[in-house]
């Protein structure tokens, strides 16, 4: 019921408070399927310039990765940046 792409999905596990606007805390595991098209307003795990991180997508322009906290600014790409999307974040696991 959780996971519609076994091939497509892994799970990974959140480091940090910058998605907690989202309901997204530290120690949380998040269902990320790659085979979904990351969409505007997505949440996504990407890697930008070789470091790993879940935010939200914004299309722009300019291309924005934005936190959901406010002691986080947004990551703006510009010419040079390399980003990659490993997927689109379905579903948030929280331990009770």
């Amino acid at each position: 019921h959780l996971i519609a792409d076994p091939v497509s999905t892994f799970i990974v596990r959140v480091t940090g408070d910058s998605m907690i606007g989202a309901g997204i805390a530290d120690g949380d595991e998040l269902i990320v399927d790659r085979a979904l098209r990351p969409r505007d307003g997505a949440v996504v795990i990407a890697v930008l310039n070789n470091e790993l991180t879940v935010k939200r997508l914004r299309l722009g322009p300019p291309i924005r990765l934005c936190a959901e906290n406010p002691d986080y600014p947004d990551l703006r790409l510009s010419d040079g940046d390399q980003l990659d999307v490993w997927g689109v974040v379905t579903r948030c696991l929280h331990h009770v």
